[in-house]
């Protein structure tokens, strides 16, 4: 039940090119503490309730539990999460052993493309894809918990 994963910024659309499969995810949270987030989530046409908690050091590490739930049940819930629900396409990209999701964020959050990696451990290497940008691994910033109370069309860009 350990989640590890890396995260990146996408410096570029060529990633949709490589997409195997895609599809529309709505989620929101009922609890968004720091030692422990639980998300709702409706991806495709699934339910699911998902618990993580708090990062390690490094922030590639962390505690992940997930049941799946109907698609009624997880409207339900959504109905009654904390403020700011998360809209959000999803790619999967095959890479060598590897598979990106990229995230493409909607609403309060459009203009944010996000890839994540996960890993077997901290330091298992993987191709980085040329539409690969900056490593944000750690930065609270862009999890989506903390982008469901501070979106991305709210920070600063310079």
């Amino acid at each position: 039940m350990q989640e590890i994963e890396r995260k990146f910024l996408v410096n570029s659309l060529k990633f949709k090119d490589e997409a195997a499969s895609s599809f529309e995810i709505a989620q929101g949270f009922l609890n968004t503490d720091v030692e422990r987030t639980v998300r709702v989530r409706i991806k495709g046409k699934e339910g699911f309730l998902t618990v993580k908690g708090k990062s390690n050091e490094t922030g590639t590490s962390r505690f992940e539990w997930e049941t799946a739930i109907s698609v009624a049940e997880a409207k339900q819930l959504l109905a009654i999460c904390e403020e700011g629900i998360i809209e959000k396409i999803r790619y999967n990209i095959p890479s060598g052993n590897h598979t990106f999701e990229v995230d493409e964020f909607f609403g309060q959050n459009e203009g944010l493309i996000v890839a994540e990696v996960e890993l077997q451990h901290e330091d298992e290497p993987f191709n980085t894809p040329s539409w690969l940008g900056e490593e944000v691994t750690g930065q609270t910033k862009y999890y989506n918990s903390q982008l469901s109370k501070k979106p991305y069309k709210t920070w600063h860009h310079e």
